[in-house]
């Protein structure tokens, strides 16, 4: 009688052991990045494929996983009861529940379903051999149980017809490469959020305003034409009659310079090697530009209103400084419309766009609403105020230098303060 206890409690053992076991693999399995598990596959890691091929069909997983579980509990809580009764009677039944539900929630559900969330790809990857066995040993189990659990769910209107796919929306995806933690360099997971938010920025957002298109009036005279040609510090020029609304082409110097080696340059000349201008929408998204930029094999776009009214000029090289940032890194050098003193303020021309504002001082002016500083201004005050009028927008001090043509020309603005 002595051996049979001791078997009993052997057995009893193992059983709780089980119940463990199936506790932390059903939390494994269903707690594993899909993502790395998905690049593990196309690496060939036989774990991996296998944790693949059960997951695919997740109905038939927990069948096998709650039968285990399942079977390990009400056997085990049989055999305490036989042991509990054999030491003390009808008190040893009571005194074997109560000790078993301790004993099954402290070392079969908590721990390793604990255990289970921190490291949920080890879990998975040990527990998947042993319940791909087990899913072969109880198919027709498995398979019973699935199918009726799969007709009460359609009985209650679930749909198995289109399931569910890991994706990730654009909030979500920036979560991720923000949770990435040292896995990305801080400059890569920056460009990586910037692409995301593409699709949010415009090309009002980035485009230079027709105020400040440099180009070349082909109304000067032929001399004229020549010395802007001849100091450009543009690559790319739109030419124009009178006016940049007056748009003729736009040309490249490197062009421009062929004919001049070639002693060809000439006004009919430079109107030959002159591309039409392409024109495009404003409210046009920058990720839905690039691919335009890609599909017109060209770098530039000017921007009109729905009246056709021309509003700016946008070229490849604005958009890619939204993903990577400003080519340079001193800000003197970086805006000639933000001026840095020495008083820790700085000199900013007020038609600087807010976003190129935030991105170059790193602030977070408010990008809803006008598109530049000069508009915010003016919109927050409800006039277009006079010289020398002081505001506080956030946490940002400014005041107002210039004012003219009905519009805020130049601002000073001190840097907020870091909080303590």
């Amino acid at each position: 009688m002595h051996l049979s206890i001791t078997m009993l409690f052997v057995i009893l053992l193992l059983l709780i052991v089980f119940s463990g076991f199936f506790s932390g693999a059903e939390i494994g399995m269903m707690s594993i990045n899909r993502y790395r598990l998905r690049y593990l596959v196309k690496k060939n890691n036989k774990q991996a494929i296998r944790v693949n091929q059960m997951l695919s069909r997740p109905d038939q997983l927990l069948s096998v996983v709650l039968i285990g579980n399942t079977l390990a509990n009400i056997v085990a809580s049989t055999i305490a009861t036989l042991i509990g009764q054999h030491f003390y009677g009808e008190l040893g039944i009571a005194l074997a529940t109560v000790l078993l539900t301790l004993v099954i929630l402290v070392f079969s559900e908590m721990t390793p379903k604990t255990l289970a969330a921190l490291h949920p790809q080890q879990v998975a990857f040990a527990s998947s051999w042993l319940l791909m066995v087990m899913q072969t040993l109880f198919a027709p189990l498995v398979f019973t149980i699935t199918w009726i659990a799969n007709q009460l769910l359609r009985l209650l209107g679930v749909s198995f017809d289109n399931r569910h796919k890991d994706t990730l929306s654009g909030e979500e995806l920036r979560s991720v490469v923000h949770e990435a933690g040292s896995l990305l360099p801080i400059e890569h997971k920056s460009m990586l959020i910037s692409l995301i938010d593409l699709e949010r920025a415009g090309v009002e957002d980035i485009m230079v305003p027709k105020s400040e298109i440099v180009g070349i009036d082909l109304d000067e005279p032929w001399s004229e034409v020549l010395a802007q040609l001849e100091m450009a510090q543009h690559t790319r020029l739109p030419l124009y009659r009178g006016s940049v609304d007056n748009l003729v082409g736009m040309i490249h110097l490197r062009s421009v310079l062929g004919l001049a080696l070639e002693e060809k340059l000439t006004m009919e000349s430079l109107l030959k090697i002159a591309q039409s201008p392409y024109y495009i929408l404003g409210g046009t998204s920058l990720n839905v530009q690039i691919l335009n930029f890609q599909k017109m094999k060209c770098r530039s776009c000017f921007v009109v209103d729905e009246y056709g009214d021309l509003q700016g000029l946008v070229t490849m090289e604005d958009i890619l400084e939204e993903v990577v940032g400003e080519f340079t890194t001193d800000i003197a050098a970086l805006s000639k419309d933000i001026i840095p003193q020495d008083d820790g303020s700085v000199i900013v021309d007020a038609s600087i766009t807010l976003r190129n504002l935030n991105r170059v001082m790193s602030w977070n002016l408010p990008l809803i609403g006008p598109r530049t500083l000069s508009g915010l201004i003016i919109e927050y005050l409800g006039y277009i105020p006079p010289r020398d009028c002081c505001l506080q927008i956030g946490n940002y001090q400014i005041h107002v230098l210039k004012v003219g043509d009905n519009t805020i020309k130049s601002t000073r603005i001190m840097k907020p303060r870091k909080r303590s």
